[in-house]
């Protein structure tokens, strides 16, 4: 066994001439411990709210999303559709329309984005399991129906059982002069909402979904769109996919997967997700300065046995060696009790929900805090204790040795 580790081990478990420092390492351990704790339930917390996140999202954004580079809508027609389909992975393209109107029902209005989808969407898109009232139907036997967001069914108090529930949409024609006539300066549509889905506020208070033909009439687009949606099949490779599409496009237009579409949301949360990393770091820095204190009491409470050392013949870098080890032991025993408790909170938190989000029963899409484990952030917390644990050893160990060795206390 290696002599300084073996001595190191000897004093970490031993009894000391003064209680006091077996007191401090213990709580050095335990400050470590908890450190380390607290790093990886945050870090797993965080990973838990961004897959939530990005699973609602994945319900509204598309695979990929080809938009133009500038201006607001392009003819499909511009486009290789036809080798856009054909590559593997693709299983559903659609025309999109998106514009602002205004919509009524009865009394009441607001201003919402008009999402018109072509046909075999409601097929192909999971928002069919973010419905909370109705059916996910956009066409049936002729007939033309939407699916508008929670918020919007809130505003307009939107019943889904009223025989005359019908919304009034409004936009502004596109030739329209300002002298005209306010009946020939709006277009009009009518159409009889299906369901409604919930997502996120964000989303739930902007768009309701409509099919395709019913946005060409009312916006007048016979021939553009606002954007093309792919889907594509569950383990395809969604790069390679985007770098082929690209190659199709061109530098006019921007194909886009599901981070890019929300890619400020996503660098928000990621910074947070390691601004809170380097806050808890900090804790856990000061945390060790109980280590500084254990390792300078300990070599002072180990003078003789320094002597007794340096006489068989131990120079100076195996006595360093030795209160390196002490140190380090100490660091490690917590990193690793830490890892142990923080995975086991996880996986309680995970499997019972034991931490329940306040604001009573349904008020969250879930009840209990996320909570997800990669094994990544339990590398980078374990190198990072391990660091702040070196550091926390090296400058008692060099200062106060030293000094002991000139005979200075």
């Amino acid at each position: 066994m290696n002599f300084p580790f073996y001595i190191a081990r000897r004093y970490l478990v031993s009894k000391k001439s003064h209680n006091i420092i077996n007191i401090i390492s213990g709580i050095s351990v335990l400050g470590v411990t908890i450190g380390t704790m607290a790093l990886i339930i945050v870090l797993s917390v965080f990973n838990g709210f961004e897959s939530v996140v990005v699973s609602l999202f994945n319900a509204f954004d598309p695979d990929l999303k080809i938009t133009p580079a500038q201006g607001k809508t392009f003819r499909l027609s511009d486009l290789p559709a036809d080798s856009i389909k054909k590559l593997p992975g693709v299983i559903h393209f659609t025309e999109v329309i998106e514009e602002n109107a205004l919509l009524r029902y009865h009394d009441r209005q607001c201003i919402a984005t008009i999402k018109g989808v072509g046909s075999g969407y409601q097929n192909y898109s999971p928002l069919d399991s973010m419905l909370i009232e109705g059916n996910f139907v956009l066409e049936q036997d002729s007939n033309m129906f939407a699916v508008p967001g929670v918020g919007i069914a809130d505003v307009l108090s939107l019943d889904l059982v009223d025989p005359g529930n019908v919304i009034s949409v409004y936009v502004p024609a596109r030739n329209a002069s300002l002298s005209g006539l306010p009946d020939e300066s709006f277009n009009t549509g009518l159409i009889q909402p299906s369901g409604i889905f919930s997502i996120s506020a964000e989303f739930d208070i902007k768009y309701m979904l409509v099919p395709l033909s019913f946005a060409r009439n009312l916006f007048e687009y016979p021939d553009e769109i606002s954007s093309v949606e792919i889907m594509l099949s569950p383990g395809s490779n969604v790069k390679l996919v985007q770098k082929k599409v690209k190659a199709y496009c061109g530098a006019d237009y921007k194909v886009q997967n599901r981070f890019e579409q929300q890619e400020v949301l996503y660098k928000i949360m990621k910074s947070e997700k390691w601004a809170v990393f380097l806050i808890l770091s900090f804790i856990l820095l000061i945390a060790t300065f109980n280590v500084i204190g254990s390792l300078t009491m300990l070599i002072l409470d180990k003078r003789r046995d320094i002597t007794v050392l340096r006489s068989m013949g131990a120079d100076d870098t195996s006595i360093r060696k030795i209160f390196l080890s002490e140190g380090m032991l100490i660091s490690l025993i917590g990193a690793i009790a830490g890892i142990a408790l923080g995975a086991l909170i996880c996986w309680l938190q995970q499997h019972y929900g034991i931490v329940k989000l306040q604001g009573g029963s349904g008020a969250f899409i879930i009840d209990a805090y996320p909570v997800k484990m990669k094994f990544t952030d339990f590398i980078w917390v374990f190198i990072t204790v391990f660091l702040i644990g070196f550091a926390a050893t090296w400058y008692p160990v060099c200062k106060i040795a030293g000094k002991l060795r000139d005979q200075k206390l």
